[in-house]
């Protein structure tokens, strides 16, 4: 994890170029059982979905540590925010909050569809909590099978 840790944080550096604080802690389990590419894929367009919908000057952390229920990878932002009603269909394919949000950050509309069926495949989900004006937490959730021992 401690790798796909730094790359997530690292693209997120370079995507912000330096308009964002970016921190990113790791207290949690050093082995995720899954696949790297679709796993880098997922919390890759978390990251970045922060950095595209945060105002330069905002806040950014990104988190990997144990769960109860195994351990949990999140990205909380104090950016733009999203309206309670639209949480529930954030993660279908090409739905948008607003027309003119794509427009302005590029996006395509499949970033958390592809978020949610990745973190499918490895049993895991994602929550969500937004409120427009403060920031958004994006938090997935992976089962304890998921996490391999270290000897």
């Amino acid at each position: 994890m401690a790798r796909l840790l730094a790359e997530v944080h690292s693209e997120a550096l370079a995507l912000s170029d330096g308009r964002h604080t970016i921190e990113l802690a790791n207290s949690g389990p050093a082995t995720l059982v899954g696949s790297y590419k679709e796993l880098r894929s997922a919390l890759g367009n978390l990251t970045s979905n922060a950095v595209r919908y945060t105002p330069g000057g905002g806040r950014i952390a990104i988190s990997w540590q144990a769960h109860p229920e195994g351990a949990a990878f999140g990205v909380s932002d104090t950016g733009i925010g999203v309206d309670a009603q639209h949480l529930p269909r954030l993660t279908e394919r090409f739905y948008r909050v607003d027309r003119g949000r794509s427009r302005e950050t590029g996006g395509t509309g499949l970033g958390l569809a592809i978020v949610k069926h990745v973190l499918e495949r490895h049993q895991a989900r994602l929550d969500i909590s937004s409120e427009p004006g403060r920031g958004s937490n994006f938090v997935a959730v992976f089962p304890a099978r998921r996490i391999q021992a270290t000897s």
